[in-house]
């Protein structure tokens, strides 16, 4: 596992070792492994950052020293390109987490993997790229270097204990407080999202079973609705909460934000379609399964609540969630 200590990482590396799976963790050292995995120190953008995967490489028989490798990297796709080059000879798969955000904007609904992908994106950009071409240009690499033996997870929204963005954590935060809630658009709009630790199982039987290329990796559209959700909050933080159902004009006449200011949420349209209405068919036949909504939603908050109610944040993702100032005008205007 590249990385393994935080959020999908962490799933991961949690599932193999709940299968028995032997794990090692290469990370940078800042946080602790789950119990049971052995670890490897780097950092992956250093310079000789790679030394301790290079010293644990094979007798040089061609028997490989790890059956799978899973690489969540979110930056420089030559990050991806060198791990990926010198892993090729050690691991038998390389399993890189993507994202739906790969196709070219705008995604229509109901887009399945084969659609059209972002322009200009290379195995060797650094990291002065947007997160979609960082992506698709960290899925060039995996494929150059493992071929028909690259996993290409292209997940979307990602929710769940440990959660390091903050936007399932920010509407348990808030609605914790009580009191008026804005609450966006409309209770019925269908949501499309995948808990942590699902994609982190369907990741392993995916491996297990030799599934290799492209897979969009959400629920399907509509596995839940932003009113369920919110309501799930409302019930497990046991708030006297008061959810206040806003029109979506009055939100962006006021500058709000859709995703930032209001996370998970997005007004019908073009990004909506993007994100919470993508073809997911292939994904499900070969297994994908999600959780109901109301377990992920109480698993979080029992995390949070562990964690003393605040979600530790990514230092390269900016923070999410609605200023009070603004919420009170929406909710009194």
């Amino acid at each position: 596992m590249l990385g393994g200590t935080e959020f999908v990482g962490r799933a991961v590396t949690e599932a193999a070792l709940a299968r028995g799976w032997e794990v090692t963790v290469f990370h940078r050292g800042h946080h602790g492994p789950p119990p049971g995995a052995a670890e490897l120190i780097g950092d992956r953008i250093a310079e000789g950052g790679l030394a301790a995967l290079e010293a644990a490489g094979g007798p040089g028989d061609g028997t490989y020293v790890w059956d799978l490798v899973v690489d969540t990297w979110s930056g420089a796709p030559s990050v991806v390109r060198d791990a990926a080059r010198l892993l090729s000879s050690r691991a038998r798969r390389y399993t890189y987490v993507s994202s739906r955000s790969v196709y070219a904007y705008p995604a229509p609904a109901g887009l399945p993997e084969d659609g059209p992908l972002v322009d200009g994106a290379s195995p060797d950009a650094g990291g002065d790229v947007s997160y979609a071409l960082a992506k698709r240009g960290g899925e060039l690499a995996v494929l150059d270097a493992f071929g028909d033996r690259a996993l290409l997870a292209r997940a979307g929204l990602i929710i769940g204990p440990r959660e390091n963005i903050g936007r399932l954590p920010w509407w348990l935060t808030r609605i914790a407080r009580g009191g008026p809630v804005l609450a966006p658009g409309t209770p019925d709009l269908p949501l499309q999202y995948i808990d942590a630790r699902d994609l982190a199982g369907w990741l392993l039987d995916a491996a297990g079973s030799g599934l290799h290329g492209p897979y969009n990796l959400v629920s399907r559209p509509g596995h839940t609705t932003m009113g369920e959700l919110l309501d799930a909050c409302v019930r497990v933080t046991g708030s006297d909460a008061e959810l206040r159902w806003t029109d979506t004009a009055a939100i962006l006449a006021a500058g709000v934000e859709p995703w930032s200011d209001l996370p998970v949420w997005l007004p019908p349209g073009e990004l909506y379609d993007s994100l919470h209405q993508g073809d997911v068919s292939r994904a499900h036949a070969t297994g994908l399964s999600c959780r109901p909504v109301q377990e992920t939603v109480a698993d979080t908050w029992k995390w949070l609540c562990e964690l003393g109610g605040s979600a530790p944040q990514r230092p390269d993702r900016p923070q999410v969630g609605l200023d009070p100032q603004t919420e009170a005008k929406l909710l009194t205007g």
